[in-house]
């Protein structure tokens, strides 16, 4: 008998199936507490259930772990980045950060990525499978047991695409905020998209309070299709149309990415026609000073561009700030570590 991913059933769903072995509804809550409010790693672990009954859990059911394969603190900031190994041997990375108002993660939606956006590091190993839901918690559930600190916010913006893995990132969003869980409310969540349109329309239906953050990276087609292919698919117009209806409808603000790139997006024509396209818009542009990748030939833009472009999206009445570097002593920005540790197991033998 195949065993179920218990960490992915909502409340519901959960009733339901113990329901089918024949326990009574109140167990119901009993495991759902153990299972996102004291994010338990093991059936074992539940001691005011009866020897018996965790044994019929450890039979019906698994609890996908996320194995601790390395961790990198940064002895600047505190940042912490995971290497988490999964059932199949995958890897995938998070980052938690430190901020005054409590921790944040950035939790990764897929192994690998399709995107291939030529500044990022998460697609390099190649796009493997999406995340499950129980998998995107196991994340967050992890980091919480070996920090022993709550998570309060989250961000979607690791490894992987959100939007291309859409129905499981919607039922994580659905048990991460459940308020018998983990109880994160939307408004502490983001979730990033390199621009699949379609999908962007499909979010705004399920009218969630969540800040909707775009990967934009240019300001122009010619800019962003040669970095970003996607853009060959849903062009910026497209997207920044999505974006507008987006923001009205929901009321809630866009945050636009922009990686500042040396010669390539940086320069003050490009700001002046960025805030052109964003005039009207409810949104804020987030300027990202470049995470340097060895594989990839893009240099970080000079501090003195970095202000240039801000001035003149503030001159022009566009909200910016610049992102402040965390973790850059641990390469912090996703896909790198992964990458590495791919390459040592093809050294050793252990991947074709």
């Amino acid at each position: 008998m195949e065993k179920k991913d218990i960490l992915s059933f909502n409340y519901d769903e959960l009733g339901a199936s113990l329901g089918e072995l024949g326990l009574p509804r109140y167990r119901t809550a009993q495991v759902y507490d153990w299972l996102h409010k004291k994010c338990v790693s093991s059936f074992d672990e539940m001691t005011n259930l009866s020897r018996d009954l965790r044994a019929k859990l450890n039979e019906n059911y698994v609890l996908f772990p996320c194995h601790i394969e390395k961790k990198l603190v940064s002895c600047y900031d505190g940042t912490v980045k995971y290497l988490f190994r999964v059932m199949d041997g995958e890897y995938l990375e998070c980052v938690v950060m430190k901020y005054k108002y409590g921790r944040t993660i950035c939790i990764s939606t897929q192994v690998g990525c399709k995107m291939g956006c030529a500044f990022c590091a998460s697609g390099i190993g190649g796009f493997r499978r999406n995340l499950a839901p129980s998998e995107m918690l196991g994340q967050i559930y992890t980091a919480q047991r070996d920090l022993g600190e709550r998570i309060s916010r989250i961000v979607l913006m690791g490894m992987g695409e959100p939007l291309d893995n859409f129905d499981n990132v919607m039922k994580f969003l659905q048990l991460v905020s459940d308020e018998r869980g983990l109880n994160i409310g939307m408004r502490h969540i983001s979730l990033s998209t390199s621009g699949i349109v379609p999908r962007i329309y499909d979010l705004l239906e399920r009218d969630l309070q969540l800040t909707l953050s775009v990967s934009l990276h240019a300001p122009n087609d010619e800019i962003r299709s040669a970095i970003m292919p996607v853009n060959k698919s849903w062009n910026v117009e497209e997207l920044l149309t999505a974006c507008r209806t987006y923001a009205e409808k929901t009321s809630r603000r866009i945050s636009f990415e922009y990686a500042m790139m040396k010669d390539v997006n940086d320069t003050p024509a490009c700001a002046e026609e960025l805030a052109a396209r964003l005039k009207g818009l409810l949104c804020h542009v987030n300027l990202i000073p470049a995470n340097e990748v060895a594989e990839k030939p893009h240099a970080r833009s000079s501090d003195e561009s970095i202000r240039r472009f801000c001035a003149v999206l503030e001159r022009n009445g566009v909200a910016v700030t610049v992102r402040r570097t965390l973790g850059s002593d641990i390469n912090a920005s996703c896909g790198q570590l992964r990458r590495k540790q791919l390459t040592e197991d093809q050294e050793r033998g252990d991947r074709p």
